[in-house]
């Protein structure tokens, strides 16, 4: 570490070079007796991710009784975890096994900005399925009709292209700002506030900004499951029979449990940058990049019919091929 820290120096002396700037990762470091067993756990989360994340999205492929709207919205939150669990992980069981824990300055450019897209894009998600069982709950025997595939694929395209915007936003105040030093990260990510730590330029404009974006999606996707679920509270309370009760929350438990996890992301970038904060910092990476989307398969699938039949199918067919 030391020599690529020496060879950061050296090329910072001639100027701020982006270009050829790296970065050098602490990762984990303060856990050396831990490194191993640190890796197979990681590991073993990441496949599990992995396998349950694009298996979900072929069971809802093959079965036609989940190609409805929520389960269009599910395929595509599930695409979205996979892509973010597969751009922190590699990196972080790396530096746990091999000794190079740098990354040039145009990797991390580009790993943050997968990575913000990929933290943006599940918020507006979910809100969008909050408005769908509103619809479901409200209005169910419009729902069809009100939630057509092409109102599906636009609400959808909406939230990838709005967080294509607010990454490339919060990317291009990465890239105005300047870099000199060993290029050290306390970090085993690029993440935003890891990153400005090694600028030498005030990046006071750039935390604000990052701030107000990561407010305004909050404020924003928040008011919509709000409104949604305050007028789905409100009908179902209207249903005389308990049975209508209890199937009418029961279409939403799942959704709210995936609410609560996903929304404590703004953890990430709002929680105050002191050393107390650092090992915080980490914590809600890893829980955010690899754990949650590891558990929201389990949350949409535990409890479904139809995705438990599509799986004993596939299972058994498996099976029969090997037989």
């Amino acid at each position: 570490m030391n020599s690529q820290i020496s060879s950061n120096k050296s090329l910072m002396k001639e100027g701020n070079k982006s270009a050829v700037f790296t970065f050098v990762f602490l990762g984990l470091s303060e856990y050396l007796k831990l490194q191993v067993p640190l890796f197979l756990v990681f590991l073993t989360i990441y496949t599990i991710s992995v396998l349950e994340n694009l298996g979900m999205i072929l069971i809802i492929r093959i079965n036609p009784k989940l190609h409805i709207p929520m389960y269009f919205f599910l395929s595509h939150l599930f695409f979205v975890d996979f892509c973010y669990t597969t751009t922190i992980a590699p990196k972080l069981l790396d530096l746990l096994i091999v000794e190079n824990r740098s990354m040039s300055f145009k990797g991390c450019i580009a790993q943050f900005f997968f990575d913000c897209t990929c933290v943006i894009m599940p918020i507006f998600i979910l809100a969008v399925m909050a408005y769908d069982r509103f619809v479901a709950v409200c209005n169910p025997l419009l729902y069809m009709v009100a939630m057509s595939r092409k109102l599906c694929a636009l609400l959808v395209a909406g939230s990838y292209i709005w967080g294509g915007i607010c990454s490339s936003t919060l990317t291009y105040f990465l890239l105005a700002l300047s870099y000199c030093g060993s290029g050290i990260i306390n970090h085993f990510c690029c993440e935003y506030s890891a990153i400005i730590s090694a600028s030498c330029s005030d990046s006071s404009i750039s935390q604000l900004a990052c701030l107000v974006i990561c407010m305004f999606n909050e404020v924003c996707s928040l008011l919509i499951i709000l409104t949604s679920y305050v007028v789905i509270v409100i009908t179902v309370i209207k249903i005389p029979s308990k049975g209508g009760h209890r199937k009418a929350f029961s279409t939403c438990g799942s959704h709210l449990a995936a609410i609560c996890f996903c929304h404590g992301v703004i953890l990430l970038y709002c929680v105050l940058k002191s050393k107390s904060s650092l090992l915080l910092v980490k914590f809600a990476t890893v829980f955010y990049s690899m754990v949650i989307p590891m558990l929201n398969p389990l949350i949409y699938s535990l409890r479904n019919k139809d995705v438990k039949e599509t799986l004993r199918k596939l299972v058994h067919l498996k099976v029969l091929s090997h037989s």
